[in-house]
């Protein structure tokens, strides 16, 4: 039995719906990890969620900022944490964990490990060279050209900000993290150090993919492995030991000169 685990599936566009379709279990009781950007509409995160969830013993799902956008041309247009509930309780009729429910043991051949989703965005921390503040590096990101889309459609209501909001998850997820004893693979939508983002093409663009408040949790809470994606680098990388592992599938412009057919999944607990 294995954990496997994929990201940014973006099933707006035909090709990565193609995939979605022909992903398949090795063996029916593997579990499987999609770290958030299924897609930005509530019909399309459904379908996806409904075609994949026969075929794993487990799905564990964790939001990205596409799942929490509000588009007009979504029929659902819940705001914020409203949307974020709508979500989960979607998850749930599905029988999908979130990151709201309680964390499950996987138990592979290296012994029982708890898959702890998460629900952390990002406050503006990771700021460009010369920001000393959130307003100056928002004037930075605007004057080189490069803001994330999310300062459109992702509303953080009933929050006044979207560093207040992550701020308050940053918080209550601690607290819970704190309570679980022995290994665990963290999942999150953003990785939780800044160092995936240094290589970014836009540096500015790291605005929007996390917060220094969880740059220490990969030691605080014992993972064996950090699961993230966003950034459309799949990659490994290991920091104090840990290793780190972007799993994003990507735009079909993007996976395609790879030669990736994107219907591949990542095995989480593989040896290194």
């Amino acid at each position: 039995m294995k954990l496997l685990a994929t990201s940014d599936l973006h099933v707006s566009y035909q090709d990565n719906r193609d995939v979605v379709e022909a992903i398949t279990a090795p063996d029916p009781a593997d579990w499987l990890i999609i770290a958030g950007d299924i897609g930005e509409k509530f019909a399309d995160i459904e379908w996806t969620l409904r075609t994949l969830r026969p075929r794993f013993g487990r799905i564990v799902w964790s939001p990205g900022n596409h799942e929490l956008w509000t588009t007009k041309d979504d029929e659902n247009q819940a705001r914020g944490e409203m949307r974020y509930k709508q979500l989960v309780e979607l998850c749930r009729s599905l029988d999908v964990l979130t990151p709201e429910d309680p964390y499950a043991v996987f138990d592979g051949d290296g012994g029982p490990v708890t898959v702890c989703p998460l629900f952390i965005g990002y406050d503006y921390s990771f700021r460009p060279h010369g920001a000393t503040d959130v307003k100056s590096a928002l004037a930075i990101a605007h004057e080189a050209g490069v803001v994330c889309t999310d300062e459109y459609f992702l509303h953080p209501d009933p929050y006044p900000s979207r560093e207040a909001w992550c701020q308050a998850r940053v918080a209550e997820t601690a607290q819970r993290l704190a309570e679980v004893g022995g290994p665990t693979v963290l999942i999150n939508h953003y990785p939780l150090v800044r160092d995936p983002t240094f290589v970014l093409r836009y540096p500015e663009f790291a605005l929007w993919c996390g917060t220094t408040a969880t740059a220490d949790w990969h030691k605080r809470f014992n993972a064996v492995e950090m699961v993230y994606g966003h950034l459309h680098i799949p990659r490994t990388t290991t920091y104090d030991g840990v290793r780190f592992d972007e799993v994003s599938l990507g735009y079909p412009r993007e996976w395609r000169p790879r030669g990736v057919t994107g219907a591949k999944l990542h095995d989480v607990l593989r040896e290194s």
